[in-house]
């Protein structure tokens, strides 16, 4: 593995991933009309951890929902957060980093009635 793909567990990554939609997110970049106009092709910056780096170069990455994820370290889409980035989108690592894990590396449920705003589904309504 050369050095331009050295990762750690623990790195802040982010993964360029393509999507397409009738109707793309405040998110999207590269919007291009599909040839009928009935959908949008664009892609979507997601803000992953990476758990483990395993043998072969494959990398576990983890979601800010707590998804897991199987890519390989030298996949164009995927690189590590700039220091700027770091800086701007600290919030959303911090999700990710800050996440509760059981013994089996899944993600361990913190309040099982809360949605994931933030809000207590469980709590009495006023």
């Amino acid at each position: 593995m050369s050095p331009k793909h050295h990762y750690q567990p623990g790195d802040w990554v982010i993964y360029t991933k393509q999507k397409s939609s009738t109707s793309p997110g405040p998110r999207a970049e590269n919007v291009h009309a599909a040839s009928k106009g009935n959908l949008y092709r664009y892609t979507v910056e997601k803000f992953w951890i990476i758990d483990s780096v395993g043998d072969d170069g494959t990398l576990k990455l983890r979601t800010r929902r707590g998804k897991r994820h199987e890519v390989p370290a030298d996949d164009p889409q995927l690189r590590k957060a700039r220091l700027w980035e770091r800086w701007i989108h600290s919030s959303r690592f911090r999700m990710i980093s800050d996440q509760a894990h059981d013994d089996t590396g899944e993600l361990a449920p913190q309040n099982a009635g809360a949605h994931p705003n933030g809000n207590d589904l469980n709590a009495p309504r006023q």
